[in-house]
């Protein structure tokens, strides 16, 4: 049996809403306390991926795979073009005006630690706003540059997290969201005027001409004219809604009241409280472009085209195949959006609405078989790999409205190349099916999840011996449920910044924010829920658990590493089957952060514990 690093468990026990709850690794919550611990499992993740010999092959193979250059929608302001363009062999984007390089974070610091997050030129394309964090924090902080010289003429303005910016005509002033509140800032003002101050995640738009500011939170609107010195009008909404005004001067909203899908609807903006049915997407709309005569609406798997005025449909664009539909920009009658699907990476493309014909760069792709699967249940699965048996990593997500749309990975391609499977399951959860694995409805995602394996060996896919699972963030509460659940259908798992004690998820990280998607232990009956399935409180001592890997991030702002620490002690503690429990840190790395190092780790862990013999 394999010998662990020494933890305490204690006998703390606590009563809630009438139930016992143990918590023996509450200690490990502390970073200070768990620095010991910290350090031994370190020490033990690193004796054990030192005797995995294939650890640089498929360091070759994913950086080979990611060697791949690719380029974002343009974004054209005042006749300039700004891009965010990735060469072959650079791990971060530089973004371009024209063909010039404007911002490149590895030139801010050469440590790579430094991202771009976020970056809004001004109408006139003169300034531009943009974003850094550090150490994959996801802290923004907020500077304005003078494009053409590339001067700083303002910041740092820090507490910017995922801030939109929605620049006035003047090219001088802009609304954005810092310490979540929304103000209005003027280039060399040190104070803003706040306009809200809700605690909340905002949207900004404003209209073309400037009078118009929209406000949007996941479920309240707030319309102003800034032609008046008044507050923004407040427009209580019981549906996902976004409201903006176009360059036609129409009010222009998507909501899904009345439609699990959405819909888009048009009005007058000095009455914004009266919409017209203006077009019904087939699927859940990702993307708007209105051009002169046109509008476009995307989804993850089309682009509709649709008469300007009536909003009538006339046709779609023909794409390269099943994959997913990216950004849609547009300028004048063009318009850029990408594309992407298992075996081609991110790609441009580029439609003339004058002539009707789409163009693109050539991309290069990799051969592979890809199969849709259905289980009994109605599943979808969508499997990269030839029939099996064969070692296969099942992958799922379920929640927050997320798709799995098909997407280029280098990480699935190098799998497959070695003779594996990769298999990405379609679950409650995800798109427009969010509210089927929400809250009490959250063990539905599991369930299914869980069935998606059986079906892969039921039908000869794979095996229990050959059988891996893996997730990330709300993912990573997926694999560490259904490994409690059902430990004897997998040989291994990969949580990856999962989410384990789903009773104290809301008191670190983002958690608070989460309520919706999880509910609240604060409430009686989303407590008995929670508890139902936290991972954390399902570890029983004596079952054979499968091999896990647990990921944590010392940068990670959005769910702390504490969940990984006490799972894997835990887990370390209860397990019986022989197979390794591993925690892999990474002080310096965000959420997000992840590259081709930990890629590589991963698989040459999955193959070690399933039996994939790289050639």
């Amino acid at each position: 049996m394999q010998s662990y690093p020494c933890a305490e468990r204690l006998t703390l026990v606590e009563q809630v809403h009438g139930r016992t709850v143990a918590d023996p690794y509450r200690w490990l919550e502390d970073p200070s306390a768990s620095e010991r611990w910290l350090r031994d499992q370190d020490e033990l993740w690193l004796t054990y991926a030192g005797s995995l010999t294939t650890r640089f092959r498929w360091k070759n193979a994913v950086r080979r795979l990611s060697n791949v250059s690719s380029v974002s929608t343009p974004v054209w302001r005042g006749g300039r073009c700004f891009t965010l363009r990735r060469e072959p062999g650079r791990e971060q984007a530089v973004l371009y005006v024209d063909e010039t390089p404007l911002i490149d974070p590895t030139q801010l610091d050469p440590s790579g630690r430094t991202t771009l997050d976020a970056w809004q030129p001004s109408p006139d394309g003169s300034r531009l706003a943009f974003q850094l964090s550090r150490g994959g924090t996801e802290q923004s902080t907020l500077f304005v540059l003078d494009v053409a010289s590339g001067q700083l003429l303002d910041g740092p303005l820090d507490g910017c997290r995922y801030s939109p910016v929605a620049w006035l005509p003047d090219n001088s002033t802009f609304y954005y969201v810092r310490f979540r509140q929304v103000r209005r800032h003027r280039l060399g003002d040190s104070d803003d005027t706040t306009i809200l101050a809700d605690e909340a995640s905002y949207g900004l738009e404003i209209s073309a001409d400037g009078r118009w500011l929209t406000i949007c939170t996941a479920s309240d609107l707030w319309f102003a004219d800034l032609t008046i010195d008044a507050p923004p009008t407040y427009l209580p909404q019981d549906a996902t809604t976004i409201m903006s005004v176009g360059p036609d001067g129409r009010l222009y909203v998507v909501t899904t009241q009345g439609s699990p899908t959405g819909r888009i609807c048009v009005g007058d903006p000095t009455e914004p409280t009266v919409w017209h049915d203006y077009i019904q997407p087939r699927e859940t709309m990702t993307g708007l472009a209105i051009l002169d005569d046109i509008v476009l609406v995307s989804t993850a798997t089309e682009i509709a085209v649709h008469d300007r005025e009536s909003g009538r449909r006339l046709s779609t664009l023909e794409l390269p195949g099943h994959g997913s539909v990216g950004s849609l920009t547009a300028h004048g009658n063009r318009a850029w959006f990408s594309y992407t699907d298992s075996v081609t990476p991110p790609t441009v493309y580029c439609y003339d609405a004058g002539t009707g014909q789409t163009t693109h760069q050539q991309t290069e792709t990799t051969p592979v078989e890809t199969h849709l699967l259905t289980t009994s249940s109605g599943v979808e699965l969508r499997v990269i790999g030839k029939p099996g048996p064969r070692p296969t990593i099942l992958y799922g997500y379920g929640g927050f409205g997320q798709s799995l749309t098909p997407t280029y990975s280098a990480f699935a391609l190098a799998w497959v190349e070695a003779g594996g499977s990769f298999v990405t399951a379609t679950l409650s959860g995800d798109g427009t099916s969010r509210d089927a694995g929400t809250r009490h409805n959250k063990q539905n995602v599991f369930d299914e999840f869980i069935a998606a394996a059986e079906h892969l060996i039921a039908d000869g896919w794979t095996t229990a011996d050959q059988l891996a699972i893996c997730g990330e963030s709300n993912g990573g509460l997926l694999t560490a449920a259904a490994l409690t659940q059902r430990p004897e259908l997998f040989a291994a798992a990969v949580c990856s910044a999962p989410l384990t004690d789903m009773i104290r998820y809301e008191l670190s990280g983002l958690g608070e924010r989460w309520t919706a998607e999880y509910g609240s232990a604060q409430d009686a009956d989303d407590f008995e829920n929670l508890l139902s399935y936290s991972p954390y409180h399902r570890v029983t001592e004596g079952v054979k658990y499968p091999a896990v890997l647990l990921t944590a991030f010392g940068n990670d702002t959005r769910v702390d590493p504490l969940h990984a620490r006490k799972m894997c002690a835990a887990l370390q503690h209860a397990t019986a089957s022989g197979r390794p429990v591993l925690l892999r840190f990474e002080p310096d790395a965000g959420h997000t952060t992840g590259g081709i190092n930990l890629a590589a780790d991963l698989l040459a862990f999955l193959a070690d514990q399933t039996g994939l013999v790289t050639p």
